[in-house]
């Protein structure tokens, strides 16, 4: 029996285990807060990931410009990782990070700036053609016609765009107004994004050990489906985790196909907890060796 609907099937066509709204969904963002995973236990991690029954959920590993000489120490000799760089210092970090992303295969490039069109120009000379990116907006610059602005600069580029959806403090985790515009502002333009931070559980909830609001994966993949502000937000505040399961089962396969074009992928530190929590709703069902890979 299926678990989820027509569009999200627990098989897909080629065999997966994971259905097609989740694959590729978990960047693998273990060295970054919360987690702040040591490098050396990471890469072995990573490697676990991409080698169990639910490779095809999980994303590139993903490391920041600061790391990547101790990144490159932790895979000699161990084979090819797939990684994207994170570059929070903005343009002045792209160049020396490709040079030093040589013993990597680069996955992605995930750029943090003030002024988007900055970003694009500097993407534009130094990226490599088949290389993705996404530009990291600034939550400041996104309100009122900032946000306009700063997505119609990015329409025309080549590279989606990225948005922090939560973080270590309470004021790093927007409200379901705020997410809701910057979502219907992309699906509005037919622009591709990615999420980072505070996504690693399915569903919206409140912290009960720090009192932080989070968003859940789950809400956002819903809402990625919407141009109205007012229903995404709607989609978002949801808190019911069957009532998420049920809408997910009901998806269409175009649906699915509109969702995962506009959302890509966000950054985890956790790979286990999206997995459990979709397992837990029953939108996957595990390959019977789940146990022995986790």
């Amino acid at each position: 029996m299926d678990v989820v609907g027509p569009g999200a099937r627990a098989m897909s066509a080629g065999g997966s285990a994971i259905p097609d709204l989740f694959r590729g969904l978990f960047d693998d963002a273990a060295v970054f807060p919360p987690g702040n995973l040591p490098v050396a236990e990471a890469v072995p991690a990573h490697r676990a990931h991409r080698t169990a029954w639910y490779a095809d959920a999980v994303g590139p590993f993903l490391c920041g410009a600061g790391r990547l000489g101790e990144l490159a120490a932790a895979v000699e000799g161990t084979g090819p990782l797939r990684v994207g760089l994170v570059l929070p210092g903005g343009s002045a970090e792209l160049g020396p990070a490709l040079a030093a992303a040589g013993p990597f295969e680069v996955a992605g490039v995930e750029l943090a700036t003030r002024d988007v069109h900055e970003a694009v120009a500097e993407l534009d000379r130094l990226l490599p053609p088949d290389v993705p990116a996404a530009v990291e907006l600034p939550r400041e610059l996104l309100h009122g016609d900032g946000l306009d602005e700063t997505l119609d600069a990015l329409v025309d580029s080549a590279y989606r765009a990225k948005f922090r959806t939560g973080g270590v403090v309470a004021q790093a985790f927007p409200g379901e107004d705020e997410l809701a515009a910057f979502l219907t502002g992309c699906a509005r333009r037919g622009l591709p994004y990615k999420c980072t931070a505070g996504l690693h559980n399915a569903v919206r909830h409140t912290d009960p050990v720090t009192g932080f609001e989070h968003h859940g994966f789950l809400n956002v993949l819903l809402a990625a489906q919407e141009t109205d502000r007012a229903a995404a937000a709607e989609v978002l505040a949801e808190r019911d985790g069957h009532v998420l399961a049920k809408a997910v089962r009901a998806l269409s396969a175009h649906q699915v196909t509109v969702i995962r074009n506009s959302f890509t992928a966000f950054g985890t530190c956790s790979i286990a907890e999206p997995l459990d929590d979709l397992a837990a709703l029953g939108l996957l069902s595990p390959s019977p060796l789940a146990q022995e890979d986790r």
